[in-house]
């Protein structure tokens, strides 16, 4: 049933294709269009509140645990995407874990090229710490880009001495930037990231830089020390290889590491969780790992 929901979600996805050749103003507001037809989980407040070096969105589900905090970095590339876009995996993240998550709108490129983004999502931690919430009910979750900083803000904050967070979950995390993992250099039936978007991406965030510099992705990075974390990944995506080579590297490390691979999923099949069952289950999933972890 759910790889039927993915086909009917794609082919209306398809009827509405990004601008060509866009400024990155209208590609965000493409989105943002597309992200508002999707309704947030029900019973949730969701307020605008500053977090250190940005402004962000704060969702406190009904009945919650306030002294209790996951701070979802959204996906886009590090070019677009915002807390608008991901309110459907942040609200829903929020009602199933019982606990606040606070989305911040950090820096984009190319206006801020790297490693803004990376330096942002580092500081929303520190201004959580800074703020009261203890490190071990603080949690770390990304999609896509996202997930490439929040892998990079727990290495960030262990290597600064800092207390880790509790646990870190990661959907379709992009971190091998370099793309030298088999699925991207293969993976005909990805319906959503093509060579060309990931291309993009790149060069308006590194530009010439390297792809492979701890400031822009910690694929390469020590891994001894960090958290419990789950990655999920579906099999249709060219990102594939980045969940699969992530945790057997963080594994060898000793980490407590898990991973999922939803079959017959493409990336970031979880913004469409309120039409598609395998995106609330990936979300609740999350949810429930990161509540078994924190204190």
């Amino acid at each position: 049933m759910s790889k039927q929901q993915l086909a009917a979600i794609l082919e209306m996805s398809a009827q509405s294709p990004a601008p060509a050749n866009a400024t990155p103003a209208a590609m965000r507001a493409w989105i943002e269009g597309v992200a508002s037809q999707l309704p947030p989980a029900e019973n949730v407040q969701i307020k605008r509140v500053n977090c250190g070096p940005c402004d962000g969105e704060l969702i406190l589900p009904a009945g919650g645990d306030t002294s209790r905090l996951i701070i979802l970095y959204h996906g886009g590339g590090f070019f677009f995407g915002s807390s608008r876009t991901h309110r459907v995996i942040a609200s829903n993240l929020a009602r199933a874990a019982g606990s606040a998550v606070l989305t911040p709108d950090y820096r984009l490129a190319p206006e801020n090229p790297a490693p803004a983004a990376h330096d942002d999502a580092f500081a929303v931690y520190q201004w959580a710490l800074k703020h009261g919430y203890a490190p071990g009910k603080v949690a770390l979750h990304g999609d896509s880009s996202g997930g490439n900083l929040a892998l990079a803000t727990a290495v960030r904050a262990r290597d600064a001495g800092l207390p880790r967070p509790a646990a870190v979950t990661l959907m379709s995390p992009w971190l091998d930037v370099a793309r030298e993992g088999a699925s991207h250099q293969g993976t005909p039936d990805d319906p959503v990231v093509s060579n060309e978007i990931l291309e993009l991406f790149t060069v308006r965030y590194l530009g010439d830089g390297d792809r492979k510099s701890p400031s822009v992705t910690p694929f390469y990075a020590d891994f001894s020390g960090l958290p419990p974390t789950l990655v999920h990944v579906g099999t249709r995506e060219r990102l594939h290889d980045d969940s699969v080579t992530v945790v057997a590297r963080m594994k060898a490390a000793g980490v407590a590491a898990d991973l999922k691979v939803f079959d017959g999923m493409s990336h970031n099949w979880q913004l469409y969780a309120p039409m598609l069952d395998e995106g609330m289950a990936s979300i609740e999933e999350c949810a429930a790992f990161i509540k078994a972890h924190q204190a």
